[in-house]
């Protein structure tokens, strides 16, 4: 039994890598600040360390590896919030449906009612289903 939890939590763990790669792109297609750093190589990935700059001095950090999955958000360079493992993650999902739905609001408001992709891409980024 004990095999099969850490084989699933390495899965967990090279999910929420390839979400995290994926969200950090599509913020900075929308123009914030945003980083994602793996740990390990393609096929075998232990980890990342995703920060992202949403503006007004407002950063959030997640960090999922073999030891853990934890999230930090904080202003004016002081820590607000600090969550660990399935709390983490679902405030990491909160903030990605936010910023999805600030992409749909931008794409609604576009004067020329053109498609924006950022808007688009975001919206498969998100990490986790509606």
């Amino acid at each position: 039994m004990f095999l099969r939890l850490a084989e699933q939590y390495r899965h967990l763990v090279s999910d929420l890598v390839l979400s995290l790669q994926a969200l950090a792109q599509c913020l900075r297609d929308q123009g914030h600040v945003a980083t994602c750093y793996v740990c390990g190589d393609e096929r075998n990935q232990h980890g990342a360390s995703f920060v992202a700059d949403l503006g007004e001095t407002h950063v959030v950090r997640f960090l999922v590896s073999d030891f853990g999955i934890s999230w930090v958000e904080s202003r004016d360079g002081h820590e607000l919030v600090k969550l660990e493992g399935a709390d983490a993650i679902q405030e990491l999902h909160r903030v990605s449906l936010m910023l999805q739905a600030s992409g749909m609001a931008r794409l609604s408001n576009s004067p020329t009612g053109a498609e924006n992709p950022a808007a688009q891409s975001l919206s498969i980024a998100s990490p986790f289903p509606d």
